[in-house]
């Protein structure tokens, strides 16, 4: 199963508004925490927004935060949003992926998938992944 670029990303973002526990954050500040171009990261925001997975707040204290309990909100849910159907990490081996701050644990998640398929994406929520309680 190959995951690709956009849902690495959205998942990844999504995790930093899972950390960031309930309180906004702007699109830059996503970008620089998980070194995502932030042209690729705007176009994301705008699918999870649209398809109910975070919400929006336009000024000074505005930014995204997520739109339910990071505990509702699976991996398959960020992964649906923004490529559809599900896919297959990023073309590399999942021993050999690493990421930034609270994002870490993603890459067991992708370990994981390699061995038990799917339903891994099913059952693993964001909070899982910012809690770090994976098998």
């Amino acid at each position: 199963m190959r995951v690709s670029a956009r849902a690495d990303y959205a998942l990844r973002a999504a995790i930093e508004l899972s950390a960031a526990s309930g309180s906004h954050v702007t699109g830059e500040q996503l970008a620089r925490a998980q070194n995502i171009p932030g042209t690729f990261l705007e176009t994301i925001l705008i699918q999870l927004r649209r398809t109910g997975l975070v919400r929006s707040q336009r000024g000074a204290v505005g930014g995204f935060r997520l739109a339910r309990p990071a505990s509702e909100i699976s991996l398959a849910d960020i992964i649906r949003a923004v490529d559809g159907q599900f896919p297959g990490a990023r073309g590399e081996p999942p021993e050999d992926v690493t990421y930034p701050g609270p994002a870490e644990p993603l890459r067991r998640v992708w370990i994981a998938l390699r061995a038990f398929g799917p339903t891994v994406l099913e059952t693993v929520t964001l909070a899982d992944i910012v809690s770090g309680e994976l098998w």
